[in-house]
Formats: structure tokens, C-alpha cells, sequence
């Protein structure tokens, strides 16, 4: 072949090629600002269509993946905005990319998928960026507190304080964590600035509530906690807090309504609020001896969790009160018809007679005396006080002692005690050797049984 002829095919091959690289070149920032364009017009569809072709070419293209990402945030598709932003972080933020946006952002969509330790970097990073923004420090010290790093959390919520210190937020994230380190006053004194920047914080009033029920202010912390509920995620909690702060006070009447309500909102029965709810208003009921409504609490926790702190015993317990109508009966009689139940187990169960009887927040006291009888009808009767408990708690050495006090004090030398549950083992030791009878649970059922219910008066109180 003639050389120059050859020169000539070579130098136009070259020629060619080099017109497609500059028209690529030129052509593939024309595309990037189409891209652009298409997104600054709500035109997010063209835009990630655009920017797809250009990956399809080049998927080293770090503006391509941001533009493409920033289209998916358009269309409320975070998580594939997130992968795209990961590219660009792999190939670098450079050209067109804004860094300090681009960092926010994806520090954000990190946060919002779980990727803690990662939207952590990018705060510290931003923060190297721009050391006086304390929007950086706040979620590096909120992110430090998510991982359990309370020393770091601290040293950076307290660095966003000096740089925001009106910022309420700031000072909910370091009360609430101050709170959960045990650190009362200090967690009160942030909580207050909180407030008072942000009236409307409920969570805020939640944590303020929870100390100040620590420190048994309670119309303080039920005015908080009434606050706390316009927040949806703490609205039953906030419930069962006041709730607890009504059973402090022993007001069972305000209590009930309370967690009734937090029981109704629940969304999710298988829930720590869920089953604490439950719990609380199920010990209210047994209080007010309405058995029938606290065991269909028990019930509905059991089946979540049947290991659920002293549900199973409680269950347990009160296994005879579905199967036993005259325990029953002493379990959730009014005041009048209890004492005269008392009155009958004590005549016809025990054989004694009655000489005087009283209510008692507990149950009720009897005192009573040997029947008449031939044999004995010239023998001074010696009385003897009879107290019936009917508490759902294990009878403790207090009680007994408590009951051979009294009978002391009104020149008694003979006591029982009698029971629906039954007898922690200081009190049956301290009884050995003592002049009192104890009837736990089963005897007391055995005593029932004799009881001739058609005979009872059954006057209700």
C-alpha cells in the first residue's frame, strides 16, 4: 500500500476518534445539566431516566449518582436515594456535587434507615467542616446516646447548647439522657430550659413527669404527664404514669379510669406499655375486689408473656374464684355481706359465739366465745379475736404481730388469723410459739364448705 495512502486512513481514524471523545465530552455535561434542569422543574421522572442513561455509560459517574439520588428523595424514594449517595461516597464527592448538602443529606437518610454509625461520620464530619454549627453537635451527641456513648453524648449536646443555647431541643436530648443516667436534678434543670423554649414538647413533660413522681410530686407529675399525652408515642405511657401516680396516693377511683383509657389506645398488645397497663389496672381491680375484671387483665397478659412478673401466681391464686362460688362470695361481698359471711364460718365452721364484730380495711374482726354447753356452762369464757384478711398479698410477720397487739389490748389470751391467700414463713415462725391459729387459703376453703350457705343471712352491705 502507497505509505502516504496509509497515512492518510491512519491519521483520519484518529481524526474520528478524537470527534467522538470531544462530543462525549461535551455532550455528557449537557446531559448532567438536563438532569438538573429536569429536577429544579419538578420533573423528576425525565431526570431519572436521564441520569440512568448516563450511568449506563458510565456507572463511575459521581454527579450522575447524586442527580439520580436526589431524584428518588423527589419521589419520596429514600431508600434508593440512600444507595445512591453511597456510590458517590465510594467515588468521591466532586464537580457539580454540593458537599456540605450532599453530607446532610445523606447523614439523614442514614439516621432514617438504622445506619447509626454511618450518619454519625457524616456529623463529624460536617462538624470539621463547619465547627460553629451546633445543629451537628446535636446529632452527634444524639447519635453518641443511641449507641450508649453517654460521655461522648454529653460533651457534644452540651458543645450545641453554647452554640444554640435557645434551641429547646438541645436541652430535651441532654435532660432525657441525664434522666436515664440517674442524674435528677441536673436532667429537671435541662428539662425546664427545654420547656421553656419549646412549650409544646411533650416528651419533655413526660421526662419532667417521671421525676417528679420520683420525688412524690405528684399533682406536679400528673399535670405533666397530662401534657406529655398530646405526643402519640408517649400517650399510653403517659397514661399508665398517672395511673401509678393515682395508686400512690391510694386514690384506686382516679386510678381505674386512667389506665383504662392507655388500655384502650394500645396498638400492640404484646408491648412493655401494653402489659404494664394491664398489670396496674388488674392490681386496681383486685383492690376493689372486682376479681372477675383483674383476672381478664391477667389473662390477656399471660398470653403475650406468662412469665410476666407475679401474673402466673396471681393466676394461680386465684384458680378456686372461677371454680368455687363461696370463695367467691368472701373474695367480692360488699362490707355487710362479708361480715356476715365471717359471722357464719365463725358459728357454724368454728363452733363459736359471736360476741361483737367490726369491719377493718383488711376484712373484719370477731370476737367470739366457746358455745354454751352443760359441761361447761359454769366456766368463765375466755374471748378470743378472730381477723379475717381478705388482701391479696402473702400475710407477713407484721400482720400477725399487729393482731397479738390488739388482743392484748382488749385482755385476750387467744387469737386466729384467717386468710384468702396465705402466710410468708417469718409469719407462720413467729406464730409457733405464740397463742394465735393461722388458716391459710385451703383451710379457709375447707371452713366455707361447712357453712350452710341457705341458712346464711345473706344481707347484702
Amino acid at each position: 500500500m502507497n505509505p502516504v495512502l496509509a497515512f492518510i486512513i491512519i491519521l483520519g481514524v484518529g481524526i474520528g476518534f478524537l470527534a467522538v471523545f470531544l462530543v462525549k465530552s461535551i455532550a455528557a455535561p449537557q446531559r448532567l445539566e438536563s438532569v438538573e434542569k429536569f429536577l429544579k422543574k419538578g420533573k423528576n421522572q425525565s431526570a431519572i431516566k436521564t441520569a440512568k442513561a448516563l450511568l449506563a455509560k458510565d456507572q463511575r459517574n459521581a454527579e450522575a449518582h447524586y442527580f439520580l439520588g436526589k431524584a428518588y428523595l423527589a419521589e419520596n424514594k429514600a431508600e434508593l436515594a440512600l444507595l445512591e449517595f453511597k456510590a458517590v461516597n465510594q467515588l468521591g464527592v466532586r464537580g457539580v456535587i454540593p458537599q456540605l448538602e450532599f453530607r446532610k443529606q445523606t447523614a439523614q437518610l442514614y439516621y432514617k434507615f438504622g445506619q447509626l454509625e454511618e450518619s454519625l461520620k457524616e456529623y463529624l464530619l460536617l462538624i470539621k467542616m463547619e465547627p460553629a454549627r451546633g445543629e451537628y453537635y446535636y446529632w452527634a451527641g444524639k447519635l453518641f446516646a443511641e449507641r450508649n456513648r453517654t460521655d461522648m453524648a454529653e460533651k457534644y449536646l452540651r458543645k450545641a447548647g453554647e452554640l444554640n443555647p435557645r434551641d429547646g431541643k438541645i436541652h430535651y436530648e441532654l435532660g432525657a439522657m441525664l434522666y436515664k443516667e440517674k442524674k435528677s436534678s441536673d436532667a429537671k434543670a435541662e428539662l425546664e430550659t427545654a420547656l421553656k423554649y419549646q412549650k409544646d414538647n411533650a416528651q419533655a413533660y413526660f421526662y419532667l413527669g417521671k421525676i417528679q413522681k420520683d420525688n412524690k410530686d405528684y399533682q406536679g407529675a400528673l399535670d405533666s404527664f397530662e401534657k406529655a399525652q398530646r405526643d402519640a408515642q408517649f400517650k399510653v405511657k403517659a397514661l399508665v404514669e398517672r395511673g401509678g401516680c393515682y395508686m400512690s396516693l391510694n386514690a384506686i377511683d382516679k386510678a381505674i379510669p386512667e389506665l383504662d383509657r392507655a388500655v384502650k389506645a394500645l396498638t400492640n398488645d404484646a408491648g412493655n406499655d401494653a402489659l404494664y397497663a394491664r398489670y396496674f389496672l388488674a392490681m386496681c381491680y383486685e383492690k376493689t375486689r372486682e376479681l372477675d375484671k383483674a383476672i381478664a387483665q391477667w389473662d390477656k397478659i399471660y398470653a403475650q408473656k406468662p412469665n410476666f412478673r407475679d401474673v402466673g401466681a396471681k393466676l394461680s391464686q386465684y384458680q378456686e374464684y372461677r371454680a368455687n362460688d363461696q370463695m367467691k362470695d368472701y373474695l367480692t361481698a360488699g362490707s355487710g355481706e362479708f361480715l356476715e359471711l365471717c359471722k357464719a364460718i365463725t358459728t357454724q365452721s368454728l363452733s363459736l359465739a359471736v360476741q361483737n364484730e367490726k369491719a377493718t380495711a383488711s376484712g373484719c374482726d370477731i370476737i367470739a366465745v366457746e358455745n354454751d354447753s352443760a359441761k361447761w356452762r359454769n366456766v368463765r369464757k375466755a374471748p378470743r379475736l378472730i381477723r379475717f384478711f381478705r388482701l391479696p398479698d402473702m400475710i407477713d410477720e407484721n400482720k400477725i404481730r399487729n393482731l397479738l397487739d390488739d388482743m392484748k389490748n382488749q385482755n385476750m389470751t387467744r387469737a386466729m388469723a384467717i386468710t384468702s391467700s396465705g402466710f410468708l414463713r417469718s409469719a407462720t415462725e413467729f406464730a409457733d410459739s405464740r397463742p394465735v391459729e393461722l388458716f391459710n387459703k385451703d383451710q379457709l376453703q375447707e371452713l366455707l364448705q361447712k357453712v350452710d350457705q341457705s341458712g346464711r343471712n345473706t344481707k347484702r352491705g
